[in-house]
Parts: structure tokens; sequence; C-alpha cells
């Protein structure tokens, strides 16, 4: 999956993309490198982040939505980064195929309702906390068994609501109100979401803790670092690794998926 924020503020390609034309460029190029779902949010979720309104973010998203469905194959999917059922709803009137939801249906309570009805998948995330406080100090007794009760009982709970269990995809939140200690415990634990019989999503594209442990402070030099954590992602059964470096994750998928195989003995 590869990540497109029109945004002015997103942590690491903020104002890269805003531009409607550069974001549709940029989408075709990630497609062109290997991109198998390109991923658009109109709302910078990076810590500390304020929000922003409904209308602004349908100004940013639903003209790049309009335009990459013309251009893009009609069998790729694009998916919506909100938490809004009404940026949801629009985005999939325009021809989006997926809802990636970082509030796990907690900020507006007719998602569940909406992708029910849509028959769209659904990803759900855990946060503690919300953009502007989920890193100051969030604390956790036990941070793999707690995400993931978390998300089993908001994945019931959507299920509840008619979202079929096929479509939903849980997420553990990677840098979403974590310490470098509980990111790195969620990783080497992945298996505990991928036996849980839903398809598992894993977002630690140059996120913050691993610049820690490089000791780099440029996020766009986290690329090998990122690659890492795809390849763990990969052996671990995830399903969807969320990245913004195409080219390189691709290249650390592909050969941790070769290995996959040759130990199935299928090469």
């Amino acid at each position: 999956m590869g990540v497109l924020n029109v945004t002015p503020d997103s942590f690491s390609d903020g104002g890269l993309h805003h531009d409607r034309n550069m974001a549709v460029a940029r989408a075709r190029e990630m497609v062109e490198l290997g991109a198998d779902i390109i991923d658009i949010g109109g709302e910078s979720t990076r810590p500390g982040a304020d929000r922003v309104s409904i209308d602004e973010q349908l100004k940013r998203v639903i003209p790049v939505i309009r335009q990459l469905q013309q251009e893009l194959p009609a069998e790729l999917p694009i998916s919506i980064d909100t938490t809004s059922t009404q940026v949801a709803g629009a985005a999939l009137e325009q021809g989006a195929t997926v809802v990636n939801d970082i509030s796990a249906g907690q900020d507006d309570p007719g998602m569940f309702s909406l992708v029910a009805e849509a028959e769209t998948p659904y990803i759900i995330m855990h946060m503690q906390g919300t953009p502007r406080t989920m890193q100051d100090n969030p604390r956790y007794d036990d941070v793999v068994a707690e995400i993931r009760s978390f998300l089993l009982e908001r994945a019931a709970a959507a299920e509840d609501a008619g979202v079929r269990q096929e479509n939903l995809v849980i997420d553990p939140g990677i840098g979403f109100g974590k310490s470098k200690r509980d990111n790195l415990d969620i990783i080497m634990n992945l298996e505990s979401f991928t036996e849980t019989g839903y398809k598992v999503m894993l977002g630690a594209s140059r996120k913050r803790f691993m610049g820690s442990i490089c000791d780099i402070n440029e996020y766009s030099e986290l690329v090998g670092a990122t690659c890492a954590t795809t390849a763990i992602g990969v052996f671990a059964g995830v399903h969807i690794l969320r990245v913004h470096d195409i080219k390189e994750n691709r290249q650390a998928l592909d050969v941790a998926w070769a290995l996959l195989e040759r130990k199935r003995g299928r090469i």
C-alpha cells in the first residue's frame, strides 16, 4: 500500500503532494514501482496534529480520487484514509474501494453502517488517545494483549453492524500512542495479530522510533529500516504493508516472500 498524503503537514511527506497534479503523478509513479493499493489521506495524523474540517478534507481528496479513478488501472484499489463517514462516503462514490480508519469506528458512529452497506474492505487501527495527545507518555500493562483485545472487540462490533469478516483488516497502529519499546514489542509479536483470523496491516514506514534506533533524524532516510519491518511483516503473515518508499519495500517484500515460498517447498 502506497502512502499518498494530500496534506501540508504530514510527518514525513507533508506538502509534497498537496497539489492535485503532483498527487496524481506520485500515485502513478507508485503503481509503476509496484504499489498494489494507493491510500489517500487529507488529514495529518502525525503526533500533535490538529483536526482538519470535513470540508477541507473533501477539497483535498475528492479531486485526486476522481482523477485517479480515470487514470489508474480499474482493478487497482484506492483507499481513503479518514475517520469521517462523510469523507469516506464521498470517496467511495468517486471510486475509492477501501476505507482506512485510524479511529476504528470510534470517531464517527456511522462508519460501520457505511462500510457494511458498501461491502468494502475496512481497516481498523488501534490508537491510544488522539493524534494530538497520543505521544503524551503512552502506557500499557501488556501492550500486545491490550491492543489485540481492542482490535478484536472493534472487529466484533463491526461484524455486528453488518461488516463481513473477510472485509475486515486490523492494524496495531505502530507509532500511534506507543513508546519505542511498545513498537518493538508489537513487531516482535505480529503473529499475535495474524493468528486472529483477520487480515493484518502493518504501517511502520519511516516511523520515529526507528530513527531513534538508527540515530537518524530525517524521516526520508529511514528506508532501510522500513524495509526491515516489511520483511519481518511478510514472515509473520501480514497481508498489507503500508509504506512511503515503494520500490525498496517491494524488493524487501518480494525477497521475503520468495524465502517463505522456498521454505514451503513451492520454489
